[in-house]
């Protein structure tokens, strides 16, 4: 399979494992936030339509996954354009780790701002930040195992 497709699915996948954990334990009242909901809601409020909650979730979760697979996809062109060898990219923990932590900072100091959320997510509260750590680092390891999987190693 082609790294770059391999790294979109493996995003995609990692993204729904990330939104649905994100989503049960804001439902759980665990956290004060759900990536799914942050989604469909700056979706809805960009199209400046009123929706219910079914809809907010599942655009929520198409648009998380969608995101998700294009994160994971701009992974292997990164690593091709640094002149990294696929297999050296989906072996390697640091540069995953690397990428995953630039995803999380991405998401604290650009995403969640403009989706609403302030400054690091501070609008949810203030240990998003570390919400979206522990998100982050589901992502990490979901998409580690699958992509290596995907790619045969």
């Amino acid at each position: 399979m082609h790294p770059v497709i391999a790294g979109f699915l493996s995003g995609a996948a990692a993204g729904i494992v990330m939104g649905i954990i994100s989503h049960a334990l804001y439902k759980s009242r665990a956290f004060r936030s759900s990536l799914i909901v942050i989604d469909g809601s700056f979706f809805f409020r960009t199209l400046g339509k009123q929706a219910g909650p079914g809809m907010v979730a599942t655009a929520g979760l198409v648009i998380h996954l969608i995101t998700s697979g294009v994160f994971g996809a701009i992974y292997f062109i990164a690593t091709a354009i640094l002149g990294i060898s696929p297999e050296a990219a989906a072996s390697s923990y640091i540069l995953i780790g690397l990428y995953v932590g630039i995803l999380w900072l991405s998401m604290l100091f650009i995403a969640l701002p403009i989706a609403g959320e302030g400054f690091l997510g501070r609008h949810s509260g203030r240990s998003s930040w570390f919400e979206q750590l522990l998100l982050h680092m589901i992502f990490f390891v979901v998409y580690k195992v699958i992509v290596r999987m995907l790619l045969g190693l």
